[in-house]
């Protein structure tokens, strides 16, 4: 896989140290605030899970992440024996469930398990040794924990959570909504999964293609704490940190973690910042190959093949939360914190420049000068004045403050493809089944306008 020029020797961004490890920042102030604020992204990969790339390891996630503004992150595969070598190696111990890296950045113990039924679960571990304690009870149910970062456990959701909890773990559905390898593809409820356990599941991940708003059309949904997480396979500025989670706790650690997770005694999770669920690669009903959209009912009665190139076609999250919702409007409890929609900064400059590769060497340059010149990349999108951000590139300051003003709209993902933020004043144009034909349909979906600014959240 190609690493940008400035991986090569790790991204050395002349950074003061003070922008470099906010968490200490908010450590000398514990003393006049009984509660940190922190910006974690509590789900991702490291380099030896499938179609990941090389560059995802310990030491790189930790030099990348406060220039995303994050000062916790999941410590990715840690059942993986070579991963929890490289952990060990490459980080330090804080305490039983803690690493941190020289910058600051602090890891929790995390990792992404499957089932037999291919549904996708997150595990937070207390300590080291339940690591160990847990890998021993699935020892004989997996072919590939020492292999794939993301081991297939040939036992069920309930089973594994059975497994997790005995070890005083945190275990939730990973990208709930998913239509690939999540727990509603697979069942109707949290319970059809997790049986009698179901109340001890704190915590669902959202997932890119899904947000507050759709999950809390569902009742049953209303008593868990929704999680924003990443999920990235790469350190590439638009995936690491593309969603994150606020957290209000007392200090970094897996009894904090858990208590905000449970919303015990005043912490919680208070802001869940992510994707527009239209950008997400599974919004909407989309054929996997020629990625023209359908409804769900053309898409039903073509029993899921594309009547165009006979692939198959897989049912969008906006459609599957519409099989699910018992609400016509989302009902938020009182403890839902805001969800708020971001856009990577990366994407934005690739729209300003033109270039449909937001990994490319043009947009990765400009990049690293708005982060060397701001900080990191929450201080670009919702702090920095606008005219500040022209002194670097104008017209990359220009579609930030449109981001910032919601007038963005999107080509929806769909079948595997990720949407597509569309600029003001451009036309987005997609292959649409209607009528029984292909129809190209001009698109120009607004982001939804109760959506309420960033920057009332981090000033």
């Amino acid at each position: 896989m190609f690493s940008p020029p400035w991986f090569a020797g790790r991204l050395h961004i002349p950074i003061s140290p003070s922008v470099l490890n906010p968490l200490l920042l908010h450590y000398s102030r514990v003393g006049m605030s009984d509660f940190l604020s922190v910006n974690a992204d509590l789900h991702m990969h490291g380099l030896y899970s499938g179609a990941v790339s090389k560059d995802m390891t310990p030491r790189v996630i930790a030099e990348q992440a406060p220039l995303k503004g994050l000062q916790l992150v999941g410590s990715a595969d840690i059942l993986n024996g070579r991963w929890m070598d490289l952990v060990r190696q490459q980080l330090e111990a804080v305490d039983d469930s803690i690493f941190i890296h020289k910058n600051g950045t602090r890891f929790v113990l995390q990792t992404e398990v499957e089932d037999n039924r291919r549904v996708h679960h997150v595990i937070f571990f207390p300590s080291i040794s339940k690591v160990q304690e847990v890998k021993e009870r699935l020892a004989g149910k997996s072919a590939d924990l020492d292999g794939d970062g993301r081991p297939k456990i040939h036992l069920s959701g309930a089973e594994i959570a059975q497994i997790a909890i005995d070890a005083g773990c945190l275990i939730g559905p990973s990208h709930a909504f998913t239509p690939w390898t999540a727990l509603f593809k697979e069942y109707d409820s949290l319970k059809g999964c997790y049986g009698d356990l179901v109340d001890k599941i704190h915590f669902l991940e959202l997932g890119l293609s899904a947000d507050t708003d759709m999950a809390d059309r569902i009742s049953d949904l209303h008593r868990v704490t929704f999680l924003s997480n990443s999920d990235a396979h790469s350190p590439w500025p638009n995936k690491l940190g593309r969603e994150f989670n606020t957290l209000s706790i007392m200090d970094v650690t897996f009894d904090e973690l858990s208590k905000a997770i449970k919303r015990e005694g005043g912490r919680g999770v208070t802001l869940n910042v992510k994707f527009d669920p239209k950008e997400g690669r599974y919004h909407k009903t989309r054929c996997i190959n020629c990625l023209t959209f359908f409804s769900a009912l053309d898409a039903s009665s073509y029993k899921w093949r594309c009547p165009i190139c006979r692939s198959p076609i897989k049912k969008g999250v906006a459609e599957r939360v519409e099989e699910l919702a018992d609400l016509k409007e989302p009902k938020h409890p009182v403890y839902r914190p805001p969800c708020l929609h971001t856009i990577p900064l990366s994407e934005i400059i690739a729209s300003a420049i033109g270039t449909k590769q937001a990994y490319s060497v043009k947009v990765q340059e400009m990049w690293k000068r708005f982060i060397s010149r701001f900080g990191n990349e929450i201080t670009v999108l919702i702090k920095t004045p606008i005219d500040q951000l022209k002194e670097v590139d104008s017209k990359t300051a220009e579609f930030v403050g449109a981001f910032r003003e919601n007038r963005f709209s999107y080509i929806p993902g769909g079948g595997g493809a990720y949407g597509i933020p569309v600029p003001p004043g451009k036309e987005a144009k997609m292959k649409v089944w209607k009528d029984g034909k292909v129809q190209e349909t001009t698109l120009n979906e607004r982001v939804d306008s109760k959506q309420r600014s960033l920057s009332e959240f981090f000033e």
